[in-house]
């Protein structure tokens, strides 16, 4: 249970940094609140790290920076579909 919570917890604090990064990389504007922008930058973080591992470049000396790319690219594809579902409702 504690690795998960970590996990979590690791997860929504890169969140706060991933979320932005891929919010800036996006061209246009995403009419997005900040806590999903948080809650999406931490899916991203999360699934670019376990893709980072299952690649083999997870885990390397210094600053992570394929990791971290990798994170942003898939908070940015998750904010790009978030946002398209958003644009195609009615409501």
């Amino acid at each position: 249970m504690g690795a998960l919570l970590g996990t979590i917890i690791g997860g929504l604090i890169a969140g706060v940094i991933v979320g932005p990064l891929a919010r800036l990389v996006l061209p246009g504007k995403q009419d997005l609140s900040l806590g999903m922008t948080i809650l999406l930058g931490a899916v991203g973080a999360i699934v670019g790290g376990l893709i980072a591992q299952l690649l083999g470049v997870g885990d390397t000396a210094g600053i992570d920076w394929i990791k971290l790319a990798i994170q942003v690219a898939v908070a940015a594809l998750a904010v790009t579909v978030y946002a398209g579902s958003r644009s195609g409702s009615t409501s």
